[in-house]
């Protein structure tokens, strides 16, 4: 009877120590994150899963946002390995992260992705200024010198040089990458070309960002949901529409759908290369350091991410829409991901 007890008292402790170590009951990987960079991470996880002695990761489409709240939960079986992100991480959800015990964490750089407004090829290529775009779809706009309640129903409205069409939108929700990186680049972009907007930037920060990120709510947009897949389809549905999403849904859907070009610029793959399509990103994943050497193939995986084959100029991932980094960047990222070099350092 001393000897089972024993015996049980020693599993229960051995289960206590693997939880606090990490996930030893998984053998594998668990990716969540980013929409924008879901088509990419699945095709690498297939690759791997393909080429390689480890199962597929099993890769989610959550949100940038969602996933980092899932991958900053905790270390441990229940919680994701590799969260994806088109943007970068906040300072705030390091601290979250560093609160519940992700204290190492590993940025890896995928590439460059441009943030495109497209509708359907059935009707005219829109011209935008990141000022129409910001007029379009804010909660408040400036008339008469005064914020007051967006109330411009048609783009013509917006600007008379633009169709006498219903504004229509249709883009990601609050937790969306997509969405941080619009408001930031596109939006705020057209806001602060008001004087009166972009003093506050000094005077009042936080009206300032509230101002110029604050996007409309009275039908003129709609969140659509984390699946740009959807989106595309609405498009097809309705050639008035227009849909936000990453260039690499329009690159897989060129047949059907065209970009607008914003400030005299077509969202192309050598313009958002360069940088002079002005509603560019980056792009990244984040690696809790704590399950590798737990989890199987962690490292491994980041070898295939990061290798020329995929991520290269002529790797699969561009065949995808992804944007790849010069050399130079490459390689930086490459050496991070084998050293897996802590953020920050």
């Amino acid at each position: 009877m001393l000897k089972k007890n024993l015996m049980t008292l020693i599993g229960a402790t051995a289960i206590t120590v693997a939880s606090a170590n990490g996930a030893v009951a998984r053998d594998q990987i668990r990716i969540v994150g980013s929409s924008t960079v879901f088509p990419f991470a699945t095709a690498v996880a297939e690759e791997f899963g393909r080429t390689s002695q480890f199962k597929t990761p099993v890769v989610e489409s959550t949100g940038s946002g969602g996933g980092l709240k899932l991958f900053c939960a905790g270390v441990g079986e229940n919680t994701p390995d590799i969260t994806n992100a088109s943007r970068a991480i906040k300072s705030s959800e390091v601290k979250r992260c560093a609160t519940n015990g992700v204290k190492d964490i590993v940025e890896i750089k995928v590439g460059y992705d441009g943030i495109v407004i497209a509708n359907s090829k059935e009707t005219k290529q829109m011209s935008l200024t990141l000022r129409d775009i910001f007029v379009a779809l804010a909660k408040e706009v400036p008339v008469d010198g005064k914020m007051v309640a967006n109330p411009y129903k048609f783009w013509n409205e917006v600007n008379p040089e633009l169709p006498h069409r219903k504004i229509e939108v249709l883009g990601p929700p609050p937790t969306s990458g997509t969405r941080d990186a619009f408001v930031e680049l596109a939006m705020e972009g057209g806001c602060k070309t008001f004087p009166q907007i972009k003093a506050l930037k000094k005077s009042d920060k936080k009206l300032y960002k509230a101002t110029c990120h604050t996007i409309r709510e009275d039908g003129a947009f709609v969140e659509a949901g984390e699946n740009d897949n959807l989106i595309v389809g609405k498009l097809q549905a309705n050639p008035n529409a227009f849909g936000i999403f990453g260039y690499s849904f329009l690159d897989q859907n060129s047949d059907v759908l065209q970009g607008s070009n914003v400030k005299g610029k077509n969202p192309t793959f050598e313009n958002i290369s360069d940088g002079s399509y002005p509603v560019s990103r980056s792009l990244f994943f984040y690696v809790k350091k704590a399950h590798v050497g737990v989890i199987p193939g962690i490292k491994e995986y980041l070898n295939e991410f990061t290798s020329e084959k995929a991520m290269g100029e002529y790797g699969y991932l561009s065949e995808k829409g992804l944007i790849p980094m010069p050399e130079a960047e490459m390689k930086e990222i490459r050496s991070r991901a084998i050293n897996l070099t802590p953020y920050g350092k």
